[in-house]
Order: C-alpha cells, then structure tokens, then sequence
C-alpha cells in the first residue's frame, strides 16, 4: 500500500473508531498534531488509537512512552505502521 493510500485509510479509521463525525478526511492534515492545539484528542482517544493501530496493523503497543511517539500525527503514524505492521 502506498503512504498516501495509507494515509487516508488511516484518518477514516480515525474519524470511525473515535466517532468524530461528521468530520472528514480532508479535514485532517497529515501534518497536524493529533493532541492538544490540533485535532484536540484527548488521553481517551489515545487509547482508542492504541486499540485501532492493534485490530487494523497487528501492531502491539505497550509503552506509553512508545505510544507519545507513535500518535503525533497522520505521517508518524502511517510510518510507524509501514515499518512494523504484521497485517
């Protein structure tokens, strides 16, 4: 799969795992940041991701320090994911 590609699968995953309608994928930029001034997700959405990058990537993360570099944006999580998806 292309970033690209990955990229918009991912942020419909998004907005669908986190019920974030009626937002849209062109809302979200690849460079925006997922916490705080950005998207403004929260400790409970970070969760929620965690779970998401695990049934969708086979992707495995247990340290929260791990997770803080992983969730910053749509292009840390999509090269995080190319890089260590089982699925």
């Amino acid at each position: 799969m292309e970033t690209a590609e990955l990229k918009e699968q991912l942020k419909q995953q998004i907005i669908s795992f986190l019920n974030l309608t009626p937002m849209t994928p062109e809302e979200i930029k690849d460079d925006e940041p997922l916490f705080g001034d950005g998207l403004g997700l929260d400790s409970i959405d970070s969760l929620e991701l965690i779970v998401l990058l695990k049934r969708e990537y086979g992707i495995d993360i247990r340290d929260p320090k791990d997770g803080r570099k992983v969730l910053v944006d749509v292009n840390t999580m999509a090269e995080y994911i190319k890089e260590h998806r089982t699925k």
